[in-house]
C-alpha cells in the first residue's frame, strides 16, 4: 500500500484529505506543520507529500525545498486558498510535482497523486535501465545475476510451486506475450518480475502499468505518450510506456478493466508491433514483451462482451495461473519466516522467532487475502512483538485470522495478563464460545496503543488502518463504555 503524507495545520482539513485518499486505497500519515513533517520523513518515507501553502513556522514552498534536499525525487502537491500564477511558478521551479487550488474535487486530488507516483517509478525504473545496460563487460554477470533473482522471488516449495517454477522457468526465455492470472494478493507481479528476470530481457527496461487506477484518457497517454498540445495540459511531448519499455518488458497490471478503446489500441500493438503518440500521425515500431495480470475470468468476460475476446487470445498465449494461498498451505511456514525476517531487517530489530502454534494457526485459516494478507499480519506481529521478547505468539496474529479455527485456537486473555505472555498449546481448544470479531479487534488495537504509549498515528501505522479510522472506533467503544475514556 502506498503512502501519503498530508500536511496542514487544520485538522478537519487533514482528516478530509485524509479520508478521501484511504478510501483511495492509501495509507495516510499526517503533520500538522513542517517540523513534524520532516520528521515523520525522517522516520518513515512516504510515497508523496501534499501539504498546505501557508502554515504557521514554515511555509509550504519551504518544506518543499527542505524535502527536496532530503530526496529530490519524493514528490510533493502543494494545496492553497491564496493561489497565485507567480505562486504557481515558483513552486514549479522548485520541483513541485503538481498545484492544487482549494476547494477542489477528491477525484483530482486522486489523480493528481497517482501520476506523482507513477512518475516516481518511472524515474527510478529509467535509471535502473540507464545503469542496466551500461557495460557489455558486465553484460554476463547480469544475466546471471537477473535469472538467480528471478528464482528467489518466487518462496515454496510445495507441489503447486514447484509447478509453477518450472512453468516459468519453460516460458521465461520465449518471447510470448503472457497472461498471468490468479485471485488479488497471489502475487502476480512478483511472477511477472520473475518471468523477466528470467529471460533475455532483463537488462532491459521493466515498466508497469496500474490499469485500474487511471482514467481512459490518463492511461492512453501512460501507454502511448502524447504530442505537445494533444489536449488541454499537454505542454511538452511525453514519451509513454510502450516507448520507454522497447527493447525490454512492459507489465500491464489488472489488464481486465481497460475501456474499450484501449483495447483496440492494445490489440493493435500486440499484432502489429506499432503505435501512434496521442495527437500524432506518425507510426513507432516498438520491440516490447507484454505481460498482462488479471484477477477476473478473462474467458467468462468475453463471453458476455465485457472484454474482446481476440485480445484475449492476443494475451493469453502463455497462460500462467498462481495458485491461491488456501491450495498451498505447506508453504505459509516459509512464507511467514521469510517475511518476519524481512521486516526485522527493514526495522533493524533483533531476529523473532515464530512460535509452532503461530505456524499452526495460521495452516488452519483459509487466507482469503492471499499471500499479501500474510505479509501485512507478518508486518504487524513484528511491529508489536515487545521488545526483547525474541517471539511471535499467537496473541500477537489471532485478531487478524478470522476464520473459525483460528478463533477456536486463541486462548482467553484474562485481566491483568499481557497478551504476550500467552502461549497457545497446541491442539488446546477453550471452554467457553469465542469472541467475537470487534472483541478481537478492540483488544488489538488497545494493545498497540499501550505498545506505542497512546500515540495515534504510530499505531494506526502499526496496524495498517487510518488515523481517522482508529479515531471513530476509540470513539464509539468509549461512548459505549467498552475502553478506558483516557484512550
Amino acid at each position: 500500500m502506498k503512502t501519503v503524507l498530508i500536511v496542514d495545520d487544520k485538522e478537519m482539513l487533514r482528516d478530509s484529505v485524509g479520508g478521501t485518499l484511504e478510501r483511495a486505497g492509501f495509507a495516510v500519515l499526517t503533520a500538522p506543520d513542517g517540523a513534524g513533517a520532516l520528521e515523520t520523513v525522517a522516520k518513515r518515507r512516504p510515497d508523496a507529500v501534499v501539504t498546505d501553502m501557508r502554515m504557521p513556522g514554515m511555509t509550504g514552498v519551504e518544506l518543499l525545498e527542505k524535502l527536496r534536499a532530503i530526496d529530490d525525487e519524493l514528490p510533493v502537491i502543494l494545496m492553497t486558498a491564496f493561489g497565485t500564477i507567480d505562486t504557481a511558478v515558483k513552486a514549479m521551479k522548485l520541483g513541485a510535482f503538481d498545484y492544487l487550488t482549494k476547494p477542489f474535487e477528491g477525484d483530482e486530488l486522486i489523480i493528481s497523486v497517482r501520476r506523482a507516483m507513477e512518475h516516481r517509478r518511472l524515474m527510478r525504473e529509467n535509471a535502473v535501465l540507464l545503469a542496466g545496460g551500461a557495460s557489455a563487460q558486465a553484460r554476463p554477470t547480469a544475466l546471471a545475476a537477473g535469472a538467480n533473482a528471478g528464482v528467489n522471488r518466487l518462496i515454496g516449495e510445495s507441489a503447486a510451486m514447484r509447478e509453477l517454477k518450472e512453468q516459468i522457468a519453460a516460458i521465461a526465455g520465449s518471447q510470448g506475450t503472457v497472461l498471468v492470472t490468479g485471485e488479488s494478493g497471489t502475487g502476480k507481479e512478483v511472477v511477472a518480475k520473475a518471468i523477466h528476470e528470467m529471460s533475455g530481457r532483463r537488462c532491459g527496461a521493466y515498466l508497469a502499468v496500474n490499469c485500474a487506477a487511471l482514467s481512459e484518457s490518463l492511461l492512453e497517454s501512460e501507454l502511448f505518450g502524447h504530442e505537445r498540445g494533444a489536449f488541454t495540459g499537454a505542454e511538452r511531448l511525453r514519451k509513454g510506456r510502450f516507448e520507454l519499455a522497447d527493447g525490454g518488458t512492459l507489465l500491464l497490471d489488472e489488464v481486465s478493466e481497460v475501456s474499450p478503446k484501449i483495447q483496440a489500441k492494445l490489440l493493435r500493438v500486440l499484432q502489429e508491433r506499432a503505435f501512434e503518440r496521442v495527437g500524432s500521425s506518425t507510426t513507432m515500431g516498438v520491440d516490447v514483451r507484454v505481460i498482462a495480470t488479471s484477477n477476473r475470468d478473462l474467458p467468462a468476460a468475453s463471453a458476455k462482451g465485457d472484454f474482446r475476446q481476440d485480445l484475449y487470445f492476443r494475451l493469453s498465449v502463455l497462460p500462467v495461473r498462481i495458485p491461491a494461498l488456501r491450495e498451498r498451505l505447506e508453504d505459509v511456514p516459509l512464507l511467514a519466516r521469510h517475511f518476519v525476517n524481512e521486516v526485522c531487517q527493514r526495522e533493524g530489530r533483533p531476529a523473532l522467532e515464530i512460535q509452532e502454534s503461530v505456524l499452526g494457526l495460521m495452516q488452519g485459516y483459509s487466507w482469503p487475502g492471499n499471500v499479501r494478507e500474510l505479509q501485512n499480519i507478518c508486518e504487524r506481529a513484528v511491529v508489536l512483538a515487545s521488545a526483547g521478547s525474541g517471539v511471535i505468539t499467537p496473541a500477537l496474529v489471532a485478531p487478524w485470522l478470522s476464520g473459525a479455527a483460528a478463533m477456536a485456537s486463541v486462548p482467553v486473555i484474562s485481566q491483568g495478563v499481557h497478551p504476550q505472555q500467552i502461549e497457545a498449546k497446541p491442539g488446546a481448544g477453550i471452554s467457553m464460545p469465542p469472541r467475537t470479531l470487534e472483541e478481537l479487534e478492540r483488544e488489538a488495537i488497545v494493545q498497540a496503543l499501550s505498545q506505542f504509549d497512546g500515540h495515534r498515528q504510530k499505531t494506526a501505522a502499526a496496524l495498517g488502518i487510518g488515523v481517522r479510522t482508529l479515531g471513530l472506533k476509540l470513539k464509539k467503544w468509549k461512548t459505549d463504555g467498552l475502553v478506558p475514556a483516557t484512550l
